[in-house]
């Protein structure tokens, strides 16, 4: 009997640790997901991307560096950067209060960097807002998204997935270069896709992780000031593009 009680005791002590230890960590999750900080996922190979430190200097600067149009002026971004092999190496929350900004971006921003890397080579950066046109019905990359899934689980901040995955064709993903060489992606999300793209853009060129060819190499293209192409992209309310601003999505009618 004695025996039985303290292999009980035991047991009992055990789940008391467990449940301890999940609060613990629940506690954690709410500090690292929240406003304030931004999150280090535990993935290899992000040695040659901007760490930490950097990013939250990045996402300072980049609203302050001229208009960037949209909802917030780029000023609500969740970003995300992911590697080479798609691995989530940092997500970045807003530094708004909670009720400033939208969570539902933070999934979207994975995606978007997921993407930028992963439809992008060392010779041909694809930015996320050049492949709108591709995927819609009648062009050849539709229906891209059914075979890159976003991940369930990475919507739970206290896991440690680390390829979200998810196909995005609208504007705020880039992929990230160094030394000509592609090794990454970056993904901001939280505004309209248009200021979502020109803040990735601000961002990867503070970090001097811009293509060969420059930082404007895979820029979002609006049919209104540039030729009709395969790389177009829609007007979003308040479209500005480098210190220009380029006009408005067209209002809804006939419903």
């Amino acid at each position: 009997m004695q025996r039985f009680i303290a292999r009980h005791i035991a047991s009992f002590a055990r789940v008391i640790a467990a449940v301890s230890c999940t609060s613990r960590s629940a506690a954690g999750v709410r500090d690292t997901a929240g406003a304030r900080e931004p999150r280090s996922i535990d993935a290899a190979d992000c040695s040659a991307l901007p760490g930490a430190d950097d990013v939250r200097k990045f996402w300072r600067m980049a609203p302050d560096s001229g208009e960037a149009g949209g909802l917030f002026h780029g000023r609500a971004e969740w970003g995300a950067v992911v590697n080479r092999k798609g691995e989530v190496c940092l997500v970045v929350p807003p530094s708004d209060s909670a009720g400033g900004f939208w969570p539902g971006s933070r999934s979207i921003s994975m995606a978007k960097a997921f993407t930028a890397n992963g439809f992008s080579t060392d010779t041909l950066p694809l930015s996320t807002a050049r492949l709108y046109t591709f995927t819609q019905p009648g062009h050849s990359l539709w229906g891209v998204s059914q075979p890159e899934p976003f991940n369930p689980d990475c919507l739970n901040p206290a896991t440690n997935t680390r390829i979200c995955g998810g196909a995005i064709a609208f504007g705020g993903g880039v992929p990230l270069y160094r030394n000509g060489r592609i090794v990454g992606g970056l993904g901001i999300s939280g505004d309209t896709p248009c200021a979502d793209h020109e803040i990735a853009k601000r961002i990867r060129h503070l970090a001097r992780l811009d293509p060969a060819k420059g930082p404007t190499a895979d820029d979002i293209q609006y049919a209104k000031v540039d030729r009709p192409s395969i790389y177009t992209h829609p007007l979003c309310p308040n479209t500005w593009r480098n210190g220009t601003r380029i006009g408005d999505e067209a209002p809804a009618s006939g419903y």
